[in-house]
């Protein structure tokens, strides 16, 4: 007897052909040597190609992956249907959750059920937004306490540095933080301010000798400050608030810090692709280096941003368009590493404030939900296959903060995993979205990419009961987070 599995994407129409799911396949599916699970399909992504193949899975872990026909014996299985594939859960390392503190910005409830909606199965929080942030072993406890039973998918947090905060590093790095994030500018909330160009090198050389991470807002306090900041509605005026040139000199500022103490560094929300040559060349000479982009930076451009738009608003901000096709190609060419959301939501009060003024909205875009489509959508117009994007959103996230666990369909590695249907095509509605506040620069776009099935261990996500763990960090370089 089969049944339809609740699908994972509520927000997207048509994920009712979901995969099928056989409980008690047959009657040796109860012998001692059964799968827990079993998928098998037509296209399932082992080896950065997809392939016919069946995955057992047993105790939350990818048992078995061998060719279909070998026929394993599951007491449950799922069978992909002609137009799904299979993937490993993707692995979304820059979420701000705010939670406590600014839980009616987002919850660990809200976020998570916007993940697994979206094929994410882990995420790791950010250290501000919330309150108290996680810049302490103590404020760690804080947070880890209000994601306890709360949380859909696995749950890591990055701890953060400010200003004065170097005693507590190594504290937070021995509670299991996959790094520490720093602004070089204001981060917008007061109980998280900017470290001088100064102070992030020494911190560096404390996190050098601990072998953890320090992932960087780059952009230049002086440069943004002296920037014009006009009261605006014109997207054009905001843009120029926030000048590449910030990136650049920031960015500067990230590599020799790190090239002189030997720390490992990572550059967040990497927008301007004129720092594209000098990430490049740092990696050239042996910096320890990576960078990130998102979504709204690969697929929006400045030119088509209306006046008012302020859900388009981030920081730093959605740039021209041909600025947007360099980010593709440092992608391609492995300038930048992986592709994450940056999902940050706030209340209509604070994202639509000052009716359209750039100056006064909030600056964020929640997209968590809809990040894998979004991207493949734009993807597949450029000719990249959906095995890279999946590289780029599973596998080179999970491998860069140490979730080595994570991010692929191999033997040993977490089954957490995605059915996808990634031809079909849906509306975003803004409201049916699964993140706190239905407010999305995407609203009324056509994407490709429907989540049918998330699977976290082993098991379907059912947004009813809440089976995440929480994540620390077990080595301070290349070793899996585990549940703790």
């Amino acid at each position: 007897m089969s049944e339809r599995m609740p699908h994972a994407a509520a927000a997207t129409p048509g994920a009712a052909g979901a995969a099928r799911e056989a409980a008690g396949a047959s009657g040796t599916a109860a012998a001692s040597d059964a799968f827990d699970l079993v998928f098998a399909g037509e296209r399932v992504l082992v080896d950065g190609r997809f392939t016919p193949a069946e995955v057992g899975v047993r105790d939350g872990v990818i048992a078995r992956v061998v060719p279909v026909g070998t026929g394993l014996v599951g007491r449950r299985s799922v069978r992909l249907a002609d137009d799904e594939v299979l993937i490993p859960g993707l692995v979304d390392t820059h979420v701000h959750v705010n939670e406590p503190g600014r839980t009616e910005w987002e919850g660990f409830a809200t976020a998570t059920r916007a993940a697994a909606a979206g094929g994410v199965t882990t995420i790791v929080d950010m250290p501000l937004n919330s309150i108290p942030p996680t810049t302490s072993a103590a404020a760690l406890a804080v947070k880890r306490k209000a994601a306890e039973g709360a949380v859909f998918v696995d749950v890591g947090f990055w701890g953060g540095l400010v200003p004065g905060n170097e005693s507590d590093l190594l504290p937070l790095v021995a509670q299991g933080v996959f790094g520490f994030k720093c602004f070089l500018v204001d981060s917008g909330v007061e109980e998280f301010p900017p470290v001088t160009a100064d102070e992030m090198e020494q911190a560096m050389t404390v996190l050098a000798e601990a072998r953890s991470l320090l992932i960087v807002h780059a952009e230049d306090a002086a440069l943004i400050a002296s920037a014009p900041h006009p009261h605006s509605r014109d997207y054009a005026d905001f843009l120029a608030s926030r000048p590449r040139a910030a990136e650049h000199a920031a960015i500067h500022e990230v590599i020799e810090a790190a090239r002189r103490t030997g720390a490992r560094a990572h550059i967040l929300h990497l927008s301007s692709a004129d720092a594209l040559g000098p990430i490049a060349w740092a990696k050239h000479d042996g910096v320890r280096l990576s960078a990130e982009t998102c979504p709204h930076y690969l697929v929006l451009a400045a030119e088509d941003v209306a006046a008012g738009a302020t859900a388009f608003k981030c920081c730093p901000p959605i740039r021209e368009g041909s600025n947007r096709d360099a980010l593709w190609r440092g992608l391609e060419a492995g300038v930048i590493d992986f592709v994450v959301s940056d999902h940050s939501p706030a209340p209509a009060s604070m994202k639509l404030a000052g009716n359209g003024d750039f100056a006064e909205a909030w600056g964020g875009i929640a997209s968590l939900q809809l990040g894998l489509a979004i991207t493949w959508t734009e993807a597949r117009h450029r000719g990249i296959r959906l095995e890279q994007i999946v590289e780029w959103m599973s596998t080179a996230p999970a491998h860069r903060v140490g979730l080595d666990s994570k991010g692929a369909i191999v033997e040993g590695r977490a089954a957490d995993l995605a059915v996808v249907a990634p031809d079909e095509a849906f509306t975003v509605d803004g409201a049916k979205l699964e993140h706190r506040h239905p407010i999305s620069p995407y609203d009324g776009r056509e994407l490709v990419g429907v989540v049918r099935a998330t699977y976290l261990a082993g098991e379907p996500v059912d947004h009813t009961v809440p089976r995440g763990r929480l994540l620390r960090r077990a080595r301070s370089e290349g070793g899996p987070g585990d549940a703790a």
